[in-house]
């Protein structure tokens, strides 16, 4: 245990050296200058102090409320040596931050009493400290690895789903990074983002009440059947409702209104321009860009910079002009990603770990714009 002594006078400062050495396991830092005791607080780390109170230049007050405006020295005890009475002083030094006093001249058996208590509360206060952060490292440790997991469900839940469109987990992909590279140019702080990054996948997970015929259907989709296809949103919207999880409370958001339009002739509800949940029209840019590069059993995919003027074209109409100029803004990078993280159309070899190598090489894209 480190104790500084910090009193002006050489005999008093050697009677505490000796005293207090006595004591187990106790070292003694002697300072005549109460400044220069100061600046050796500032990198090495006490458990007691003892300070007189008449000191040339600084008194014990002083440096009390100096001492306790030091971060890591804030909860150190401090005993103050005085042969002051008058109480004015003593209210003084413990509004300065004064543990106990101690009356010159010192008593030998008080001295070593009150030290030994002092150093005890000072064991356990440092005991108490070290538990508290080692729960909290569990805490954490334990709060990442469920949201490990909630990510990873998320992931696997959106590749099944996929799987019924003809979609592949990089396409899935894209669409996440390219929401996310739209959220951020507007502005979104990191968490935010990151939630609809995450989410941003199970966009279409109330396709898995659409049937086969309808689903994966070459042709043109008549009234009766485009009507089951449109059930999609809000069915997805039901499926993920009710969620304890922000992240999925954010994806049923994004399951419902992905397919509205600015000028309010999407479904499910026919909502325009603000009516409809920001993360929605965010997710409409990329979802609809990815489609359009994408192959379906209907269509060829497009050249993406094709799709990349469509997308354009559609602003203020399909699209919210805010969200098609982040995405604009964003192209070059866009471009790249699709390039980079281009697979055939039915390829379901991609694994969890190659996606998180391509979204990686993606993120470090985005961090250079």
């Amino acid at each position: 245990m480190i104790i500084f002594a910090i009193d002006d006078s050489p005999s008093v400062l050697s009677f505490l050296k000796q005293t207090i050495e006595t004591i187990d396991n106790c070292k003694v830092l002697a300072f005549l200058d109460p400044n220069n005791a100061i600046e050796v607080l500032r990198t090495q780390q006490a458990d007691l102090i003892l300070v007189d109170y008449n000191m040339p230049g600084i008194n014990g007050i002083e440096l009390i409320s100096q001492v306790r405006h030091i971060r890591q020295s804030d909860d150190i005890p401090i005993i103050m040596l005085t042969s002051e009475t008058d109480p004015a002083i003593k209210i003084a030094a413990i509004e300065a931050g004064a543990t106990e006093f101690l009356t010159k001249p010192i008593d030998t058996a008080e001295l070593s009493i009150r030290i030994r208590n002092l150093l005890g509360l000072r064991i356990a206060q440092r005991t108490l400290a070290n538990r508290a952060q080692e729960l909290e490292r569990d805490v954490n440790l334990a709060m990442a690895r469920i949201s490990a997991q909630e990510k990873e469900i998320i992931w696997r839940l959106s590749k099944a789903m996929a799987g019924r469109d003809g979609e592949t987990a990089l396409q899935l992909e894209r669409v996440a990074v390219v929401a996310k590279m739209i959220a951020d140019e507007l502005g979104f702080d990191e968490q935010r983002t990151e939630k609809i990054y995450l989410a941003s996948p199970l966009h279409d997970v109330g396709k898995i009440g659409v049937s086969d015929a309808v689903l994966l259907k070459a042709g043109p989709l008549d009234a009766d059947e485009m009507a089951e296809m449109r059930g999609h949103a809000a069915f997805g919207a039901e499926i993920l409702s009710d969620s304890s999880s922000e992240i999925i409370r954010t994806a049923a958001i994004i399951a419902e209104s992905h397919h509205e339009k600015w000028d309010g002739t999407g479904y499910p509800h026919g909502l325009s321009g603000a009516d409809i949940p920001i993360e929605g029209r965010i997710v409409a840019v990329a979802d609809v860009f990815d489609a359009l590069c994408s192959e379906r059993p209907y269509k060829k995919a497009w050249p993406v910079d094709e799709a990349h003027r469509e997308i354009l074209r559609c602003s203020g109409t399909h699209f919210d002009p805010d969200c098609v100029g982040a995405f604009n803004r964003r192209w070059a990078h866009i471009r790249t990603l699709y390039i980079k993280m281009a697979v055939p159309a039915g390829d379901w070899a991609t694994t969890h770990e190659a996606i998180q190598s391509a979204a990686l090489k993606v993120k470090k894209l985005g961090t250079a714009a």
